[in-house]
């Protein structure tokens, strides 16, 4: 039975938490604490979703997502998710939070540049992450809802990049795959703008965001072909 869209809530990622002044020796610390520190509190947000028309100079952080639908998916909701993050700033301690109860069999499958990485509950956990720093993931994600007129929504996020109390420029991706021509996308918020472009095929939908502040996506989708 598919979770009813008005209580199905968002279902990926939640929040990318970086967690300063860890037991370390603070070098990881102070990589963030650098010459550019004043950039980048002037880049702050306190959260209000903002879309960039032109991507930042620097690297940012890069959230990439990828969901497959099959024909169970439509009935229970389960997709299968794989998420890669790239451009992880550089500190002693970082989390990586989903919504409990909407994940399972969360693994780790790569890393580069974190010295530790383990899964905790619906969590990552990172420690010691260095510049260049990438990770990979696999789970299950109860991410498709039923909608009262017989359309289907997935919802994800708030995707943010969040330190101390601001937010920060990050860039994410989110493709959701299915069978050719089974679905069709039928409604989209936010709507498309600059710095939020969807691209569409028969079969799939490819999203991608440059923002900073909270970002909350939803695809709403019919099923057969569009046009």
């Amino acid at each position: 039975m598919i979770i009813p869209a008005q209580v199905a809530g968002v279902l990926a990622l939640i929040l990318i938490v970086y967690v300063v002044r860890a037991d370390t020796d603070g070098t990881a610390e102070d990589d963030w604490f650098d010459d550019d520190f004043e950039e980048r509190i002037a880049q702050v947000n306190d959260g209000e979703l903002e879309f960039l028309s032109v991507p930042p100079d620097a690297p940012v952080h890069y959230h990439r997502n990828s969901l497959t639908l099959d024909e169970g998916s439509l009935e229970d909701g389960w997709a299968r998710l794989r998420q890669c993050h790239e451009h992880l700033d550089a500190v002693p301690r970082a989390q990586i939070v989903f919504r409990k109860g909407r994940l399972r069999n969360l693994t780790i499958t790569g890393k580069r540049n974190i010295a530790r990485a383990w899964v905790d509950g619906a969590s990552v956990q990172l420690e010691n992450v260095s510049q260049g720093a990438e990770l990979c993931l696999n789970a299950e994600s109860q991410v498709l809802s039923h909608n009262e007129d017989g359309s289907y929504s997935v919802r994800n996020g708030p995707y943010m990049r969040r330190f101390l109390d601001g937010y920060y420029p990050m860039r994410v991706t989110v493709e959701v795959s299915y069978p050719c021509g089974r679905l069709a996308l039928a409604g989209l918020n936010p709507e498309r703008q600059k710095g939020f472009s969807v691209t569409e095929t028969a079969c799939g939908v490819q999203l991608e965001a440059w923002f900073q502040g909270r970002l909350t996506t939803e695809l709403r989708f019919v099923e057969g072909t569009s046009g």
